[in-house]
């Protein structure tokens, strides 16, 4: 193994470890987890709903806290690293209401992954 490796994951691993963490936070119990929520969002969180509402780490914590629960069904999960340090991940989301293709970025800190920016889209 070379040096610069030498006690990192291998790719494949974090690949495993950003999408557990992105079905975590689909489930009822994460989302009214506002601590388990604040130590997945980085401060910087930005997310464009699939409403058209933009929302930070604040304001989704805020909406999350307030939301009824909503089963979320995740279909087509994939991801990919981009980086060393960075993981996307694109799934659909089935609701009563909706269906959304759904993006996120990850980013590893020094304490683990953290999520900086979701996006969902509206699909018919």
């Amino acid at each position: 193994m070379p040096p610069s490796s030498a006690g990192r994951l291998s790719a494949d691993d974090d690949l495993s470890t950003v999408l557990e963490l992105e079905r975590e936070l689909q489930t009822a119990e994460c989302r009214r987890d506002r601590e388990r929520l604040a130590s997945l969002l980085a401060d910087d969180f930005t997310e464009v709903g699939a409403s058209g509402t933009v929302w930070d780490k604040s304001s989704i914590l805020d909406m999350l806290g307030s939301e009824s629960s909503v089963e979320i069904e995740v279909i087509e999960l994939s991801g990919r690293v981009i980086g060393s340090n960075c993981v996307l991940v694109q799934w659909i989301s089935r609701t009563a209401e909706l269906r959304a293709r759904r993006t996120s970025l990850w980013r590893r800190t020094d304490t683990g992954w953290e999520l900086v920016h979701h996006q969902g889209t509206p699909i018919g």
